[in-house]
């Protein structure tokens, strides 16, 4: 059913810029991010490192003294547990040395590195021979032996604090230096985080100032067309977007209106010479004719329609802003395009659901519309523009003034060969007099109204008599002011449409 209804292409829709310069300020600020987060991690990792030479440092001094606390433990209750734990420390000690540097080289650090290593060697040496003499009961060896590797571990005591101290005074100095670029990095990130806002709201702003311009323009276009200055030029179609589609249906409407109303006056001149029953009759068909073609569209209804959709846009609100630009353009593209007799039943009930949608963004959905249609009756045939004058005359004289606790129902029902319409609300009710003036048609219809798209009851009234041949298909019913109307239409069905 809905596949036979036309629907425009957005090539280059307000969401899919709005999202691709928000995706743009997003990836920008995530590299930027990145960037920082590596160069933070790179600092912490040297600041580890600095503190961790000097760990290794007491690592090994206290290895040595685990070494020599065990030699003599040893030597003095000769143990199985102590010399276990000897050879233990001894192997850790072994493992330390050998991550210490062995080569001549140019610098402090690494000549005390070789130095401690080659006494280190030189001590476990001695401690090896310290203990075989302890085990084998050399006395005198083992006494010789002991002094030996004590001498050796003063000395490498006195190594290993001077290779700390000098440590210590060149990760100090390093420790400064990565202070300062830690700062360097914070101010970096701040300067960063302040150049990713200025450049989106660049962006945003550049992009929203190009969004409004056509939708300005159409705002200027469609006030000078309700002031009656129907001459003016058409707009150019800028972007494919849901603007677009709005502006190119809006001048397709205007040259519309335009020929047809040229049409007409030739018509009905051209008819001026008939007889004076037909020429009633066709004068009259001519006049609902022309106020329908008159009335598509209100251009105060389309002026105050796109201050809404520009204010929507204006508060950034994209998915809807387009959502609401869509549905403008096929409500006002059904009301040029529907110029023959007769229009499908799921149209016209389109036509009502799109009219509701933009009061509903006009006025905060303050409208309550209840629906109730039939399954199977989508595809019978009914004038055109019947429905959505109903619904707006609820609107404009029955709920106007309560839209809060106000109600809409439209009902259409099918009863054998016939079509049940009802268009009911709660509102401000009609008395007898009201009804009759209304079915007379002696009521002006008010052209400036907000909520009007131009399309009087009386209109309606017409076009359905011309339509069906046939008089009291629309009735109005009203309890008196204040309880509410109804209006029922009475459609015949033809039997191929029922089948």
């Amino acid at each position: 059913m809905r596949q036979g209804k036309e629907i425009s292409s957005v090539k280059n829709s307000i969401q899919t810029r709005l999202s691709g310069v928000m995706l743009l300020v997003l990836v920008f600020a995530l590299g930027i991010n990145v960037f920082i987060f590596k160069q933070i991690h790179t600092a912490v990792t040297r600041i580890d490192a600095v503190f961790s030479s000097n760990t290794a440092v007491n690592e090994l001094s206290e290895s040595l003294e685990q070494v020599e606390s065990t030699v003599y433990e040893y030597l003095n209750t000769k143990s199985t547990q102590a010399l276990e734990n000897y050879y233990r420390y001894e192997q850790n000690y072994k493992n330390l040395i050998e991550e210490l540097n062995d080569r001549n080289l140019d610098n402090e650090v690494k000549m005390l590195e070789k130095n401690i290593r080659r006494m280190s060697e030189s001590y476990l040496e001695q401690t090896n021979e310290t203990v075989q003499a302890k085990r084998g009961r050399n006395v005198e060896k083992y006494k010789t032996s002991y002094e030996d590797e004590n001498e050796l571990y003063e000395y490498i005591n006195v190594y290993i604090y001077k290779l700390n101290n000098l440590r210590f005074k060149t990760n100090s100095a390093n420790y400064q230096l990565l202070l300062s670029a830690m700062n360097v990095l914070y101010k970096l990130c701040i300067f960063v985080m302040l150049v990713v806002y200025a450049l989106g709201l660049a962006v945003a702003t550049l992009l929203v100032r190009n969004m409004i311009r056509p939708l300005t323009a159409l705002s200027n276009t469609a006030h000078e067309v309700a002031k009656g200055n129907l001459n003016v030029p058409q707009l150019p179609v800028v972007v494919e977007d849901e603007v677009g589609v709005v502006t190119r249906s809006f001048n397709q409407m205007l040259e519309s209106i335009r020929q047809n109303i040229e049409q007409l006056k030739d018509s009905m001149e051209r008819q001026a010479q008939m007889k004076e029953r037909e020429l009633l009759m066709e004068t009259h068909l001519k006049e609902a004719q022309l106020k329908y073609l008159q009335a598509q569209i209100n251009p105060h209804f389309l002026f105050n329609s796109l201050n809404a959709g520009a204010q929507l846009a204006m508060m950034g609100d994209a998915d809807n802003t387009g959502i609401f630009l869509e549905k403008m353009a096929d409500f006002f593209r059904y009301n040029v395009r529907k110029m023959e007799e007769d229009a499908m039943l799921w149209e016209e009930i389109g036509a009502v659901d799109n009219y509701i949608y933009i009061l509903n963004v006009r006025f905060a959905g303050d409208i309550t519309y209840i629906k109730e249609v039939d399954e199977g009756i989508d595809n019978i045939r009914i004038p055109s523009m019947i429905l959505q004058p109903l619904v707006e005359n609820a609107v404009q004289h029955g709920i106007h003034d309560c839209m809060e606790t106000g109600w809409i129902r439209m009902g259409i029902h099918r009863n054998g060969e016939m079509l049940d319409v009802t268009v009911s609300d709660n509102g401000a009710g009609m008395t007898e007099e009201m009804i009759a003036r209304v079915m007379a048609g002696r009521v002006d219809q008010n052209e400036e109204d907000r909520f009007s798209t131009g399309i009087a009851v009386r209109n309606v009234i017409d076009r359905l008599q011309l339509y069906y041949k046939e008089e009291n298909l629309f009735m109005i019913e009203s309890d008196g002011p204040g309880k509410g109307t109804r209006v029922h239409i009475i459609l015949p069905v033809y039997k191929d449409e029922l089948e």
